[in-house]
This record gives structure tokens, sequence and C-alpha cells, in this order.
């Protein structure tokens, strides 16, 4: 059990009049979240993406992973001191805990990164109908779909658990350097006995890797000077 790590995917949209601000202003509030983050990522997984232009209702993702749920809250709780998120909401926030599949010999339980140069990410929530079943029948299911997944070996599956945790049933996510082949893997697993006991896969996003400062300059289009490094 304490091989489970958190993972945790927070999503930010800036309210526009954060834009309005002058130039020293923005560049302070982006200061101070990037050190945020940094101070957490020294010891802990966190990566950075940006939904500009992929998405109307979120602009920034940050994916945080840690041992326990408390450093999650503390990293948020620091977060929330820095000038941006006094302009920022969290749209979407999604609270998941690694674990083995029953269906898959595929490692999942150790933290790693997503490598990919874009990931998507999505809730999921499969029906009661699918718990009913035997187990043996839901693992019979369950292999056309990873079968389906295995014939796309560019795209990685990052899906984490969050039964009782959060609202889904998993966090859902895969990375990969192209796009095209990720919609013709969603496309095809649509057709198999697997999708159809699908309660919800939405909302869908679409998110660039990036660094955490290219992403936070997303947000106003202007570069800042990098922290000074003691």
């Amino acid at each position: 059990m304490s091989e489970r790590h958190f993972v945790k995917y927070t999503f930010l949209k800036l309210d526009p009049a954060w834009r309005r601000l002058d130039g020293e202003t923005r560049a302070q509030d982006k200061r101070e979240f990037i050190a945020a983050c940094e101070d957490f990522a020294d010891g802990h997984l966190l990566q950075s993406f940006s939904l500009v232009g992929t998405r109307g209702d979120a602009e920034l993702l940050l994916i945080s992973e840690a041992e326990n749920i408390d450093r999650i809250h503390e990293f948020h709780v620091v977060l929330l001191q820095s000038g941006l998120m006094k302009w920022a909401e969290i749209p979407y926030s999604f609270l998941g805990m690694r674990k083995s599949s029953e269906y898959s010999e595929d490692e999942r339980v150790r933290p790693r990164g997503f490598l990919g140069k874009y990931v998507f990410v999505y809730p999921f929530v499969k029906s009661r109908e699918w718990y009913s079943l035997p187990g043996e029948e839901r693992w019979r299911i369950m292999q056309e779909h990873i079968q389906v997944g295995r014939e796309y070996p560019g795209i990685d599956n990052h899906t984490t658990y969050s039964f009782g945790l959060d609202d889904q049933e998993f966090v859902v996510a895969f990375d990969t350097d192209d796009i095209g082949a990720f919609l013709d893997l969603v496309q095809r697993l649509r057709s198999t006995e697997a999708s159809s006991f699908t309660k919800r896969d939405t909302p869908s996003f679409t998110c660039i890797a990036c660094s955490l400062e290219r992403a936070v300059n997303a947000l106003d289009g202007e570069p800042i000077a990098a922290l000074a490094r003691s």
C-alpha cells in the first residue's frame, strides 16, 4: 500500500482582467507561482501543460504526484498564496491513485512522468451493470480493449484510480507525439464491447507538454526573466 502514489490533475483558468494589469505585476505574479511549483518539484514529480488554444475553459494543467495526500494538500496551499492564483480559478480538478490493473500485467504502481509532446486527460465512469458481471467475464471483455491499445505502441496509458476519492472512478490519461494516432485509437475503442459499459468519459482535455515557465508565459504571451538561483 505504501508504494501507491497520489496523482493530482489541477486545471487553471485566469481571469481576463489579469492580462490588463501592468507587466511588472504580472511578472511578479508568475514568479511567485513558479517558485511554489519548484518548491514542490524538489523531491516530487510535477509536470506542466498548456491548454491555450485547445480549450476555452482551462489554460494550464499541473500534474503533481506525491506519496501521500498531505503533501498534495500542502503544495496547493502554498500555490494559492502566489499572486497568480489570486486571479485564477480551478474549473477542473481530478484526484487519482496509482494501482495495478486487474485486467493487465502492465505496471502502473511506480511513479513515472509523461514523455509525449501531447497529453490527453478525461474522467471516466463505468456503468453499474459492468460491476455486476462476473470477474472472469469482465476480464474477457477487457482483453479486446487492451489488445486494441497495444496496436498503438506510440501511445502510453497513465490511468489512475479514483474510487471513493473523487467523483470519477478513473482518471484516464495518455501521452503521445502523434495526435492523429490517438484520435484513431479512441475511435477504434468506441467499437469494443467494453465501450458499451461506459457511463461518462468527458470532458476531454488536449494538453501540450511544455516547461513550467513556457506554460505560465502562455497565459499572457509575455516572457519573464528566469528566477535567480542561489
